[in-house]
């Protein structure tokens, strides 16, 4: 069985599968403590840091290929890379997904269920002023398309900004675990979203189901955010476009959504774990941290982080995990 916790101290480094720092400053993924450890740069103050640390109960093998770090327990892989900052990432992201995946065909975890992206300077432009979330967007959709994905094989995932660093990046997958990919009735799947979006749509889920031998099931929400369709709803109104996000993870995870995928039973917001709050702006994190305990479980942990989002007119976004300790 595999499940993470959040670290604000230190922690045993037994059992760890890998960990993600979420930190002041930026550092290239390593073995350093025995285990793949990538460290991205998304806090301002050392005093927000902390770390998702993910972890199993299965004896673990770890090597580093390419750059990118990696731990396997037999059941679940754990790997992360980084790339540099350029003018132009495309090739760069083509290049670096190419190695992760790769690496989860050669190890023989190819039921890749949840990845998460970290780019700087997210809602910038490039040299030919293409917005970078575009940019990234391109690169991992060719080596998708190169690696011979499916729609139904994409990943949930997560992309945000980072406030150094280049693009940090990592994943988990399966080796006999059973994943179904869930879509949300609310929203246009983002891999559909019209050319406006750019020259190629997000690749990703909503969320995936992942049934684990013996361990029972989870559901990994990917970041959501206030769009309906494929549109932002309520620009620049904050507590609406909580709300609205709030409105898209209870749909997501509802009896019907799920039975649309042949999934049962339906999950609650109350049944999320391991939440994270991505906030555009500083000034609203106090208003998003009121809403979301009174939206969440007193049992979640959450943990927020001020960072820019995937569109410039999103405020927020949140992602969680449904473990089967809370399912049902």
């Amino acid at each position: 069985m595999t499940w993470s916790s959040f670290q604000t101290g230190p922690f045993s480094s037994s059992a760890v599968l890998g960990a993600v720092v979420y930190g002041p400053q930026r550092r290239n993924p390593h073995l350093d403590r025995g285990f793949p450890e990538l460290t991205v740069h998304a806090v301002a103050d050392s005093a927000d840091a902390f770390t998702e640390v993910w972890h199993t109960d299965r004896p673990i093998e770890r090597g580093t290929l390419d750059g990118v770090v990696h731990a396997h327990d037999g059941e679940t892989l754990f790997c992360a890379a980084r790339i540099d900052s350029s003018d132009d990432c495309t090739e760069a992201v083509r290049a670096a997904y190419l190695t992760a995946l790769g690496l989860t065909r050669t190890l023989d975890y190819q039921r890749i269920f949840r990845m998460w992206n970290f780019v700087e300077n997210i809602n910038g432009t490039n040299s030919e002023g293409l917005e970078v979330y575009r940019d990234f967007c391109r690169g991992r959709a060719q080596a998708f398309h190169e690696f011979g994905f499916t729609e139904e094989q994409l990943p949930a995932a997560t992309g945000v900004g980072a406030l150094g660093g280049g693009i940090g990046f990592c994943l988990l997958a399966g080796r006999s675990a059973h994943r179904v990919t869930i879509e949300n009735s609310r929203q246009v799947p983002a891999y559909r979203y019209p050319e406006r979006y750019g020259p190629s749509s997000p690749s990703f889920a909503r969320a995936t189901h992942v049934t684990a031998a013996g361990s029972g099931a989870s559901i990994y929400v990917s970041g959501t955010a206030s769009v309906v369709g494929h549109e932002t709803l309520h620009r620049g109104q904050l507590a609406e476009q909580c709300g609205e996000t709030l409105a898209n993870l209870e749909h997501l995870l509802s009896a019907d959504n799920l039975a649309r995928h042949g999934l049962r039973p339906g999950r609650r917001l109350e049944d999320l774990r391991n939440i994270k709050v991505y906030v555009r702006d500083r000034q609203d994190l106090l208003t998003v941290r009121e809403i979301c305990a009174k939206a969440f479980s007193p049992a979640a942990d959450i943990a927020f982080l001020n960072v820019d989002l995937c569109r410039s007119d999103l405020l927020v976004e949140i992602e969680g995990i449904v473990f089967p300790d809370v399912a049902g």
